[in-house]
């Protein structure tokens, strides 16, 4: 018969336990960012063991894509467009983001981003940009060096002002435009920004 003080080192139940790594990990993600945030760290922080956090969640940022309610991991995307040259880099980062939103998984992609970007602190939307999808193209892009962070950022606002017009907004003739014709008309945009001269 158990004394009632036993520590079983989880939470009870299976949805309790799986929120409170959530939780933590969005608080944590939010402070330090993806790179510094541990999974050790975030398994304290939600009193959990650290294997649970990857019995629930595997890798770090597969963790990351669920606390910003990603319906994808963004490795995915990343990895096509490391496979990219660079003097494609543009059109190709159009197709595949303009794609990613327009696909069946898009809706709760521009959802997710919309609550992080309503929110008091985007935080975790930043962290998304600045950590993860800028920090596989910033190295790409730095020539000459020391100005990679600067046109991965340009970039950037970029594709935020084009998902608020073609997915918020909805702002004609960009909200129907067909892919190929955006990326043809936004691209080269973008790769002025990855390659070309800057002031």
């Amino acid at each position: 018969m158990s004394d009632g003080n036993a520590r079983t080192g989880r939470r009870p139940g299976q949805s309790s336990t799986r929120e409170a790594i959530l939780d933590a990990a969005r608080v944590r993600f939010a402070e330090v960012g993806f790179e510094l945030a541990s999974i050790r760290s975030i398994a304290t922080a939600a009193s959990v063991d650290p294997a649970l956090v990857h019995h629930y969640y595997g890798t770090k940022r597969e963790l990351f894509a669920a606390a910003l309610e990603l319906p994808f991991d963004p490795q995915v995307v990343l990895e096509q467009l490391a496979a990219t040259p660079l003097d494609q880099l543009g059109e190709t980062i159009v197709r595949a983001v303009v794609g990613l939103w327009d696909s069946p998984i898009g809706t709760p992609v521009i959802a997710a981003f919309r609550s992080q970007l309503g929110s008091t602190d985007p935080a975790l939307a930043r962290t998304f940009i600045l950590d993860i999808v800028l920090k596989e193209i910033r190295p790409k892009v730095d020539s000459p060096p020391g100005t990679g962070a600067k046109r991965s950022v340009l970039a950037a606002s970029q594709l935020a002002g084009l998902m608020v017009t073609r997915k918020l907004l909805r702002i004609e003739p960009i909200a129907s435009m067909p892919v190929e014709e955006l990326a043809a008309l936004v691209g080269p945009t973008l790769q002025r920004y990855f390659t070309g001269d800057l002031p």
